[in-house]
């Protein structure tokens, strides 16, 4: 009984040694340590020879005997091997150990406690929030930084500067197997992680999720430094005519009842004028052609004496004429025939470059006693194009029904004088230096053809030059 009641005791205190060595006693702890979560052992402490892990430093987070009873005053720890006091780090759901990851008793270095705080390695830790971590062996500090963050520490000194700001820490950073171990705090405070110990797990859980920087201004894509396109040109107005023009009919043919086909001497001419113009929005066109023919009508046959009409007494000279309503023939003297004939137009632009169709209005008079005879027609015309130096222009126009009312004075009886009148022209002009001045030249004509009681058809034709201006 006396053996059993020993073998008890001695197991009490074996029982109460190993629970002091489990747990590190801990009080109130300051801001960074672990409080009464902090736990030194993870596992059951192994035995350990003296020449291996000396007992006053066999387990972190307990009282080491020394010549002044102060831990702060011992020389530094020589832990040996990693002790079985290692806390595993839990960072982001992946297990954190030190560069570089030496295996040695089933396990890597990944935190250590001093008096209640739990120290990492530090450049482990700030690496793999994406810091960057340099040493100064000289002065024993290291500098992490990180867009936004600054943390300086230095092995031995209970302070650590966060963005240029000194604060005091419990437990000094050290250098351990050749890692600088820091509080955890400083990854808390210095990074802005949350740290938190889990005491069923036995492990420091570290989570850390970098503040996601805000997306890059979205630059806009610049300019092609292609040219501006330019401002359209307003629309050029399109070139209208506005002219004037005479021209001399050179030895015109004439053949109706007063001329078997005799030209023209003198005072053959023409004169036309012509404009264009916008009215509701639509080009449209004014133009007068006025035309005048002067030619002989010769006698062969002797003047008869006799008073009154005069018969004819030589059928088929020249001095023989038809009568209008064609009753038969009457002598007429030698005299210059003068006539001349005017038509207005009004046409609307059905093409480029200034073509027109339109209605026309003929008056037509002479000096042989006939009536005057108008009428209205139609027709198309092609007008020139005066801007440029040389241009073409037509023109026909048709006129049904020419007529005037005629009384003979020799039988009293009355009659309606009425032509179908063709009229038509072709030229060019031509453009004289930078004056507004052209020459004009072409061909002309018309052609009459009996509509009631006229003697006979007629014609006249001829060449023609002449100037013109254009405005």
């Amino acid at each position: 009984m006396k053996r059993l009641s020993t073998g008890v005791l001695g197991a009490l205190m074996i029982a109460s040694l190993g629970l002091n060595a489990v747990a590190a006693p801990l009080g109130h702890v300051s801001h960074g340590k672990l409080g009464n979560h902090a736990i030194a052992q993870t596992t059951p402490m192994p035995q350990a020879s003296a020449s291996a892990m000396p007992e006053a430093t066999a387990t972190p987070g307990m009282s080491a005997p020394s010549s002044s009873g102060d831990m702060n005053n011992a020389p530094p720890a020589n832990f040996g091997s990693p002790p079985s006091g290692q806390i595993p780090i839990l960072f982001n759901d992946h297990h954190v150990y030190t560069k570089p990851d030496t295996l040695k008793q089933g396990r890597v270095l990944a935190a250590l406690v001093r008096g209640g705080t739990v120290l990492i390695p530090l450049r482990s830790m700030f690496e793999q929030m994406g810091a960057t971590v340099s040493y100064n062996p000289s002065s024993k500090t290291v500098d992490v930084t990180k867009p936004g963050a600054d943390v300086k520490v230095t092995v031995g000194k209970p302070e650590v500067i966060i963005n240029g700001e000194s604060r005091p820490l419990d437990v000094a950073p050290e250098m351990y197997q050749g890692s600088v171990l820091v509080p955890v705090r400083v990854i808390s405070e210095g990074m802005g992680a949350y740290v938190q110990w889990v005491p069923d797990k036995r492990l420091v859980v570290v989570r850390y999720n970098p503040a996601t920087p805000p997306p890059p201004p979205i630059t806009p894509a610049p300019a092609e430094s292609a040219t501006p396109a330019p401002a359209p040109a307003p629309a050029a107005t399109p070139y209208q005519d506005k002219f004037i023009v005479g021209d001399y009919i050179i030895n015109p043919k004439v053949y109706n009842e007063f001329s078997p086909g005799n030209q023209g001497k003198r005072n053959n001419y023409a004169v036309r004028a012509g404009l264009e113009f916008n009215l509701f929005n639509l080009p449209w066109m004014l133009e007068g052609d006025y035309r005048s023919f002067e030619y002989p009508h010769n006698q062969n046959a002797a003047t008869p004496t006799t008073a009154g009409p005069y018969p004819c007494f030589n059928p088929g000279d020249q001095g023989c004429v038809t009568t209008i309503g064609q009753t038969g023939q009457t002598f007429v003297p030698g005299f210059t025939v003068r006539e001349h004939d005017f038509d207005g137009r009004f046409g609307l632009k059905v093409a480029d470059p200034h073509i027109y169709v339109g209605v026309g209005y003929l008056y037509k008079d002479g000096n042989y006693g006939y009536p005057r005879i108008r009428g209205f027609g139609f027709g198309a015309e092609k007008l020139p194009d005066l801007n440029q130096a040389f241009s073409i222009y037509g023109s026909v126009w048709y006129y049904p029904n020419v007529k005037g009312d005629f009384t003979d004075p020799g039988t009293g009886l009355g009659y309606n004088l009425a032509y179908r009148i063709l009229k038509y022209q072709i030229g060019g002009t031509l453009d004289l230096g930078k004056s507004p001045v052209f020459l004009d030249f072409g061909f002309l004509g018309d052609r009459a053809n009996n509509k009631s009681n006229a003697p006979s058809d007629y014609t006249h034709t001829g060449p023609y030059v002449g100037l013109g201006i254009h405005f």
